[in-house]
């Protein structure tokens, strides 16, 4: 033991300055080393921003993502269940009138006697028109303009919705087929005499194909909101 004192006592003054400089380097090395984890974490909230930000507009995107849905939803069933259409003139006076709004329905639709339905134009006429079925294809149909009755199938039609009388177009008027073919409908504005129907040579008969849907109900003006029917 005293010799270890001895040797320890008789180190020089610059070994031990070295020692001493052994201890500030371990001891920088340390602070170093401890002052590691500050940028470490500095990075951590990097991350933690960025899965902030993804975050938020997986938010945003699962609240807007359900009204696209929605959107797109609606404007199958406007496309290919309903229809908005407007009415213009006055042909199916006094059940409709010019400017009403009507939703009309043509998925696998099937013209029956007295719906009224809108007809794509035809080669003879640019617009879309809105009238009434009369008579289906194979039926037989009559009319007797001077009494303004209507029968179909031998039946005397109970028209309570017109307007005036039923009388022969007086423009261009056309013979009353007995018996509706294949493929037509026979169609009528409520408003009789004033009109342009099947009853005329520009419109006639209509195919089926061109009928676009069955009006249902009015949406316009408020004050009528419902059934046409």
């Amino acid at each position: 033991m005293s010799e270890e004192i001895k040797k320890t006592e008789s180190l020089s003054p610059e070994e031990n300055q070295e020692t001493e400089n052994v201890s500030t380097e371990e001891q920088k090395t340390e602070i170093k080393i401890k002052g590691q984890p500050e940028k470490i974490t500095q990075t951590d909230n990097s991350k933690d921003t960025k899965t902030t930000s993804y975050g938020a507009v997986t938010s945003i995107f699962e609240w807007v993502q359900p009204l696209l849905v929605a959107l797109v939803f609606i404007t199958m069933l406007l496309t290919f269940v309903f229809r908005q259409v407007t009415v213009s003139g006055s042909s199916m006076y006094d059940t409709l009138k010019n400017g009403d709004r009507l939703i009309i329905t043509n998925m696998f639709y099937e013209p029956q006697v007295g719906d009224i339905v809108v007809i794509s134009h035809g080669q003879n006429y640019d617009s879309a028109l809105i009238k009434r079925v009369i008579a289906l294809e194979g039926q037989t149909l009559s009319i007797n303009f001077e009494t303004g009755d209507v029968v179909v199938d031998g039946v005397l039609l109970d028209e309570k919705y017109i307007t005036g009388k039923t009388i022969e177009d007086p423009r261009s008027p056309l013979e009353v087929p007995s018996v509706i073919p294949e493929g037509y409908v026979y169609v009528m504005g409520d408003n009789r005499e004033h009109s342009s129907d099947s009853r005329n040579t520009n419109i006639g008969l209509i195919k089926k194909s061109d009928i676009v849907g069955k009006a249902q109900f009015r949406i316009f003006p408020v004050d009528s909101f419902g059934s046409i029917y």
